[in-house]
């Protein structure tokens, strides 16, 4: 899920590109040091960069400007692709099980019309797989089970399929957050400099990518000039920024592995709930 501190992680990396466009081993744009991080600068230390000509970038978030912002249903969203690590062969009246049964995945058979499935828990080889499905199966009608290969004689339709859990996320609340990105800095000029470079990027940045493989809405509210005279020469602007992002839940889902069938007693206790 992507939390405030991300975004302010998010707003930290863009300033970076915008003031160093061609990487940190090159001179930023202004061609001074340029110090950007999170949080709130300590007197000493702002002091002391600003009398060495440096530059420093903040980025804090407000105490005001909040908003409550959800406004679609809590739908899970797949977010990739699992591959089952767990194989099943069919041939005739026998199905044969390979690869490794890690935990998380389901494996089942239809034996005309009647489903038997198993999830795979830590520990789970193929041959404890196909003994377990065999035992389901026997309930009902012959069936046996031989290393990793489970016969059942006279059966008119096999099927085996194998699938993974499937990872989703999904969206439980968005949020609109004002951040304030601060350029303290030696002079009007670098000052000058350093704020339209940030705001130049800002500008033709809609959305901002999150750690959670989402995107923030980045909009403009606001501009400030400080300029103050005390220690150390101190030229301050203020950029104000709002982003609206979302708060996620990230979960594996089972999928659904086989529809209509009728279930073998105890071994569907699981497929019930897949079926249903």
């Amino acid at each position: 899920m992507a939390d405030q501190s991300d975004v302010e992680t998010a707003l930290a990396g863009l300033v970076g590109l915008a003031l160093y466009p061609q990487g940190t081993a090159a001179p930023s744009v202004t061609g001074r040091l340029c110090r950007i991080y999170r949080g709130w600068p300590t007197t000493a230390a702002l002091d002391a960069d600003l009398a060495a000509g440096n530059v420093n970038v903040t980025v804090f978030s407000e105490a005001h400007g909040q908003a409550n912002t959800t406004r679609w249903p809590a739908d899970w969203t797949l977010t990739g692709t699992a591959t089952p690590s767990l194989t099943v062969a069919v041939a005739g009246d026998t199905a044969t099980l390979g690869g490794s049964a890690a935990a998380g995945q389901l494996v089942g058979l239809l034996v005309d019309n009647l489903a038997v499935v198993h999830r795979t828990v830590a520990g789970d080889t193929p041959a404890g797989v196909a003994a377990i499905l065999a035992s389901y199966i026997a309930r009902e009608r012959i069936a046996t089970a031989e290393a990793a290969t489970i016969t059942v004689p006279g059966a008119g339709e096999l099927i085996g399929r194998v699938f993974a859990d499937q990872p989703a996320q999904q969206e439980s609340r968005r949020q609109r957050q004002s951040f304030r990105l601060t350029c303290w800095c030696p002079d009007p000029a670098t000052r000058d400099a350093t704020a339209a470079a940030i705001d130049g990027i800002f500008a033709v940045t809609p959305f901002i990518a999150l750690a959670d493989g989402l995107s923030g809405r980045l909009r403009f509210v606001a501009s400030q000039v400080f300029d103050q005279t005390q220690d150390a020469a101190l030229y301050r602007r203020d950029l104000v920024y709002s982003v609206d992002y979302a708060t996620t839940v990230s979960s594996l889902l089972p999928s659904m592995i086989f529809g209509n069938a009728t279930l073998a007693p105890d071994g569907g206790a699981l497929a019930q709930s897949l079926l249903s």
